[in-house]
């Protein structure tokens, strides 16, 4: 995933984990783990196990997106669930500077039932090829909000509240979803 993010730094929540002894988690299909696993076992298994799952359903988010315009319209895009490191403080990231654009969301600070809002925030950047926030992006992200029955951006809001809108909550605790206890 470093390849395409802006600095390798964003992905490097693995390397920071300590894999010191850790509760056992059973996997995904009952069977049960070692006992003394650490974070970084834990979450490099459950993703082993479950990342083509939600990168599916992130791939479906990412479709009804390029449903709301017409197919010549449509950016070259491409989405992945990774865990981002925390203090860069993003829920994901619109990389326009690689090909095809690629659409890194942190499926781990998002609950599923709002992966369309970040997705369709993150579309926005990839539909304009921009990073902004401006006047574009905000006319850009309302129609596409109608098209997915998002909650639409105020007509006069500034580039500082278009930085987290469609709204939904952030998770505490965004590595939990990873180690599969959420």
């Amino acid at each position: 995933m470093q390849g395409f993010v802006l600095d390798p730094a964003m992905v490097d929540v693995m390397e920071t984990l300590p894999d010191a002894p850790a509760l056992s988690r059973p996997r995904s299909d009952g069977a049960e783990r070692p006992p003394l696993w650490g974070d970084r076992t834990i979450i490099c298994t459950w993703i082993g196990e479950n990342i083509h799952v939600v990168n599916e359903a992130l791939r479906c988010c990412l479709e009804a997106c390029h449903e709301c315009f017409y197919p010549q319209m449509r950016p070259d895009t491409r989405i992945f669930a990774v865990p981002l490191a925390q203090t860069f403080g993003l829920d994901g990231l619109c990389n326009i500077s690689i090909t095809p654009i690629t659409i890194l969301i942190d499926a781990g600070r998002v609950t599923p039932e709002n992966w369309l809002s970040i997705v369709a925030h993150e579309y926005v950047h990839a539909y304009l090829g921009s990073p902004g926030h401006g006047k574009d992006f905000a006319a850009v992200l309302s129609h596409l909000c109608l098209g997915l029955g998002l909650e639409t951006p105020p007509e006069q809001m500034d580039a500082t509240s278009l930085r987290s809108w469609p709204p939904y909550p952030s998770i505490s605790d965004p590595l939990a979803f990873w180690r599969g206890v959420t």
